[in-house]
């Protein structure tokens, strides 16, 4: 999918956590990055990001919570949450 160039955007999302669980290893994505076109950008997801893989990426953000609804006693919406 990646490398066909059929895509200008992949988005793995919560890809981070597969790999914590040892789903996919670390060099399988990095090959799967490094194979795509080079008019496709990826977003990878997720907590935990493997060193190698931010050292690979271009961006790399940290996400904080301020605020979550489930603290609230909110309960996770179809859709949204899952």
């Amino acid at each position: 999918m990646m490398a066909s160039g059929k895509y200008d955007l992949v988005v793995l999302d919560e890809i981070n956590i597969a790999m914590r669980y040892d789903y996919l290893t670390v060099d399988a994505v990095l090959d799967g990055l490094k194979a795509r076109s080079g008019q496709t950008s990826v977003i990878l997801t997720g907590r935990d990001a493997k060193p190698a893989l931010c050292d690979y990426a271009d961006l790399v953000s940290e996400m904080v919570e301020i605020k979550h609804p489930f603290k609230a006693g909110l309960k996770a919406k179809r859709g949204v949450d899952f």
